[in-house]
C-alpha cells in the first residue's frame, strides 16, 4: 500500500525527493573531500615508515608547521634514531586546481620509497637532475587533473616543472599531488631551509620513551608524538567536516519542513480513505505507520538520488575535490552512514506529525470529509485580498512554508554578513594606518601562504613617489589553553603600521620576545600586563594590551617582525607589505608599475585589496554554491505546498474559471501567494539572520571573530534568495492552475 500510495502522486513523491537529494548530494561531495584528507594524513603519516614525528607545536595543520631543517640532522644524531628525514607540505595553485598539495623531500629520503614510480623515473636518477628544468614527480590522479605527463612542464605557483616521472601510493591525497626536491619546494613554499616536519625510525621501538625524555630536555619548544596522535590533531579535516554537519543540519530542517508539507497534503488528500480503513478495524498506530512508512521510503529514495547527484558533483568538479583526496570511485563508508541518517531522521522529522494528524481522525467524520475545498467554516481575515485569504485558510501548511523560507534566507543571510564583515575588517586593517597600496606574493592559494622576502620593499621603496614601507606576518596557531584559534600578527617596532594599535593598558612592543594581547584575548586567557605567553613553545612576556574594533584581531596578540617569522618558518619573510605614498593620487599608477616590474608580487590599492584575496573569493564562490543549493531545495518546498494548494482548490478554480476569470489572472492569483510568501518569509528570515549571528558573537573566544556587516549588498542578497524561492516555488504551480479546464476542475472530488 505505501508504494501504491506514493507511486498515486509522482510528481509530488518526486519533487520531495529531488528536495531530500539536493541536500544529501552536498553532504555527499564535502563529505568526502574531508574523509579523502583526514584519511590522507593518516595514510601519508602511517605509510612513511616512520615512528614518530617531531614538528611545530600547536600548528592548525601539516601546511602551517614550520622548524628550522637542521633538526632533521640533530635528530639522526641520536643514538635511538636510525633514519631522521624532512617533510615539507604547502598548497598553492596550479593549472586546472585552486588548491594543489605538493610535497617536499630529499631524493634518498628513506620515506620516499613509497612514491612508487609507474612511468618516468624518480628523483634520485640521474636522468632527473639531467632534465631541462627544476625536476618534479606528479601523482597518477594529478596527471589526470592537470593533463600532464612525463616529460611535459607544469606550473605550481609562479614556477615551472619539469615532470620527470609519475607516482602511485594508493593513497588518493597523495596522489593528487606533486613530490619536490626539498629544496625546490622550500622556494615555491617561500620557506627557506624549513620543513614541516621530521620523521623519525628508531632502532628500536623499546625507545621510544627515552628518545621522547631526551627531545623534551633539549627542545621544549617542539612536540614528539607518534605518526597516529599527530594525524589526529590536525585542523583542516576537522574543519570540512564541520562545514559538512552545518549543511547537513540545514537540509534536515528544510528538508523536513518540505516532506512535512508533502506528507500533510498526502493525509488531507486521503482523508476518506482513512476513515474507511479506520471503520474496517485499522488502529491509530497501524495508521501512523503507512505514513511513517511511505514518509521513510521517500527519505531513502532521496538519499539514492542524493548519492547519484554527489557523485556526478565529484566527478564534474574533479579538480577542486581530488586535490583533498575525494575519490568518486571509492565513497568513505563513515560519509555514506552520515547521508543514510540524514535521510532517517529526515523521514521521521517529516512523517511524525502528518502521522499522529492522520491517527487522531476519527472514522465518522473522515468519511464525510469532500475534498476539493475547504469547506465547513471559512475564517476571514479582515484585511488581504483572496492571495491572503488563501494562505490564511491553510495556516499550518503556511507557518510551515514560512519556517522553511526564513530558515532559507536567514541563513545564507547570516553567512553572507559575517563574509562581508571579514571583508570590512580586513581593509580596515589595511587602510587604518593610513596605507595606500597593500601587496602580496602573487598566485597563492590562500592569503596566509603569502611570502615576500624582505629585501624586495627596499627596491620596492626606491620607486618614485614611496614615502615609506611597512611589513607584516599573519598566522594562526593553536592555543593549547582554550584549544581556538590564536591569530599572531607580526610588526616591526620601528615601522608606521605597528601605530594603528590603540593601547589600553600597558605599551606597545619595543623588541623581540615580548607581546601586546588583543582585549578580547586578555580578557578570556585572564592575561595582563607582566604576565607570560607561551606559543609554540617559545616564552613571551605581555608588555600591553589593545584594542582596535576589529574582532579578530582582538582574539590574538601582535609580536616582532622576527618572533613572528619564527613562528611560521620564515625568515626575512613578510606576509603582506603596506606602502604610504607621498601623493596618495598617484596610488592607481604605481600599483601598475609594482604589477608590471615584479610579476612574483600582486599589488593592489588598499581599499581594493581584501576583494581580490584569493582567500575572499573562494568564500564568495562557497557562499554562492551554498545560496544556490538553500535556493534549490526551499524553492523545490514552495514547489510542492503551492501545487497542493492548487490541488486542494481545483473546485475553487474551476468556478473562477467558469465566472470568466482568465488564464493570466489565474496564474497572478498564485504567483502573488508565493511571493507573499517569499516576502513574508524573507522578513521572518533577516530576523533570524540577526539572532544567528548574535548566537554566534556569544560564543566563548571565537565569538568576535563573527563580525557582521549589514550592508545594503547583504540585504540585497537575502531579497534575491526570498525571491527565488517564490519564483521558483510558483510559477509551476500557477502554470498547472491555469491549465486546469472548468468542467473537470469542478467534477473533482
Amino acid at each position: 500500500m505505501i508504494w501504491k500510495n506514493l507511486l498515486r502522486r509522482k510528481g509530488r513523491t518526486g519533487l520531495t525527493v529531488l528536495g531530500i537529494s539536493l541536500g544529501v548530494s552536498a553532504i555527499i561531495a564535502l563529505g568526502t573531500m574531508a574523509q579523502g584528507l583526514e584519511e590522507g594524513y593518516g595514510s601519508m603519516l602511517g605509510g612513511s615508515q616512520a615512528d614518530l614525528v617531531l614538528s611545530q607545536p600547536d600548528a592548525i595543520d601539516i601546511t602551517y608547521s614550520s622548524l628550522d631543517e637542521g633538526y632533521v640532522d640533530l635528530m639522526q644524531a641520536m643514538p635511538e634514531v636510525a633514519e631522521a628525514s624532512g617533510m615539507l607540505q604547502t598548497f598553492l595553485p596550479a593549472e586546472n586546481a585552486p588548491y594543489f598539495f605538493v610535497f617536499g623531500y630529499e631524493p634518498d629520503s628513506f620515506v620516499i620509497s613509497r612514491f612508487n614510480i609507474i612511468r618516468g623515473v624518480g628523483l634520485d636518477d640521474l636522468a632527473a637532475s639531467r632534465s631541462r628544468g627544476r625536476p618534479a614527480l606528479l601523482g597518477s590522479t594529478a596527471t589526470e587533473v592537470l593533463d600532464r605527463d612525463v616529460g611535459d612542464t607544469v606550473r605550481l605557483g609562479d614556477t615551472v616543472f619539469r615532470v620527470v616521472g609519475v607516482y602511485e601510493t594508493g593513497d588518493a591525497f597523495e596522489d593528487s599531488g606533486a613530490v619536490l626536491s626539498l629544496e625546490d619546494a622550500q622556494v615555491v613554499a617561500g620557506k627557506a631551509r624549513q620543513v614541516s616536519l621530521v620523521y623519525v625510525q628508531l632502532t628500536d621501538r623499546s625507545l621510544q620513551e627515552r628518545l621522547e625524555t631526551r627531545v623534551a630536555r633539549l627542545w621544549d619548544d617542539l612536540a614528539l608524538s607518534t605518526t597516529d596522535d599527530f594525524a589526529n590533531n590536525q585542523l583542516m579535516g576537522d574543519t570540512l567536516q564541520a562545514s559538512v554537519w552545518a549543511i547537513a543540519s540545514l537540509a534536515i530542517v528544510i528538508g523536513g519542513v518540505g516532506m512535512t508539507n508533502a506528507q500533510l497534503m498526502a493525509v488531507f488528500e486521503r482523508t476518506r480513505e482513512i476513515g474507511v480503513l479506520r471503520a474496517v478495524g485499522w488502529s491509530r498506530r497501524r495508521v501512523m505507520s503507512l505514513i511513517l512508512g511511505e514518509s521513510m521510503i521517500v527519505g531513502l529514495l532521496g538519499g539514492l538520488l542524493g548519492l547519484l547527484l554527489g557523485w556526478l558533483m565529484l566527478l564534474a568538479s574533479a579538480d577542486v575535490f581530488s586535490s583533498f583526496g575525494a575519490d568518486p570511485s571509492n565513497l568513505p563508508p563513515g560519509v555514506l552512514v552520515q547521508a543514510l541518517g540524514t535521510v532517517i531522521l529526515l523521514g521521521m522529522i517529516g512523517g511524525i506529525y502528518p502521522a499522529w494528524q492522520a491517527s487522531r481522525l476519527q472514522p465518522l467524520e473522515a468519511l464525510r470529509y469532500e475534498g476539493g475545498s475547504s469547506g465547513g467554516d471559512v475564517r476571514r481575515l479582515p484585511i488581504g485580498g483572496m492571495a491572503v485569504q488563501s494562505l490564511w485558510q491553510r495556516s499550518g501548511r503556511t507557518l510551515l512554508t514560512l519556517s522553511a523560507i526564513a530558515l532559507t534566507v536567514g541563513a545564507v543571510m547570516a553567512m553572507d554578513a559575517i563574509i562581508a564583515g571579514t571583508a570590512e575588517s580586513m581593509t580596515s586593517m589595511a587602510t587604518s594606518a593610513g596605507s595606500e597600496i597593500v601587496i602580496r606574493q602573487a598566485d597563492v592559494a590562500d592569503t596566509s601562504l603569502s611570502a615576500i622576502d624582505q629585501r624586495l620593499a627596499s627596491r620596492i621603496a626606491a620607486l618614485p613617489g614611496v614615502r615609506s614601507t611597512s611589513g607584516m606576518v599573519l598566522t594562526a596557531l593553536l592555543d593549547p589553553a582554550s584549544q581556538s584559534f590564536l591569530i599572531v600578527l607580526g610588526y616591526s617596532p620601528n615601522e608606521y603600521s605597528i601605530q594603528r594599535f590603540n593601547m589600553v593598558e600597558g605599551q606597545r612592543i619595543s623588541g623581540n620576545h615580548q607581546i601586546m594581547l588583543g582585549s578580547v584575548y586578555a580578557e578570556a586567557a585572564s592575561k595582563d600586563v607582566g604576565d607570560t605567553l607561551e606559543i609554540s613553545g617559545a616564552r613571551f612576556r605581555v608588555v600591553g594590551i589593545y584594542e582596535t574594533g576589529i574582532g579578530w584581531e582582538e582574539m590574538g596578540g601582535v609580536v616582532s617582525l622576527r618572533d613572528a617569522q619564527t613562528l611560521t618558518g620564515r625568515p626575512n619573510k613578510v606576509t603582506l607589505f603596506s606602502l604610504k605614498l607621498e601623493r596618495p593620487t598617484d596610488a592607481p599608477a604605481l600599483v601598475d608599475t609594482i604589477n608590471q616590474q615584479f610579476p612574483e608580487l600582486h599589488a593592489a590599492l588598499a581599499g581594493e585589496f581584501v576583494e581580490q584575496m584569493p582567500d575572499m573569493e573562494s568564500g564568495e564562490a562557497m557562499l554562492n554554491a551554498i545560496s544556490s543549493l538553500a535556493i534549490l531545495v526551499g524553492g523545490v518546498g514552495i514547489l510542492n505546498t503551492m501545487l497542493m494548494a492548487v490541488l486542494e482548490r481545483t473546485r475553487e478554480i474551476g468556478v473562477l474559471r467558469t465566472m470568466g476569470w482568465r488564464k493570466r489572472r489565474i496564474i497572478g492569483m498564485i504567483m502573488n501567494e508565493s511571493l507573499i510568501l517569499s516576502v513574508i518569509g524573507g522578513i521572518a528570515g533577516l530576523v533570524l539572520a540577526f539572532l544567528l549571528v548574535n548566537l554566534l558573537t556569544q560564543l566563548p573566544m571565537v565569538g568576535a571573530a563573527f563580525e557582521a556587516s549589514w550592508s545594503a549588498g547583504v540585504f540585497l542578497r537575502a531579497g534575491l534568495v526570498a525571491l527565488g524561492l517564490g519564483l521558483i516555488g510558483g510559477l509551476y504551480p500557477a502554470y498547472r492552475a491555469s491549465g486546469l479546464e472548468p468542467v473537470e476542475a469542478l467534477r473533482y472530488e
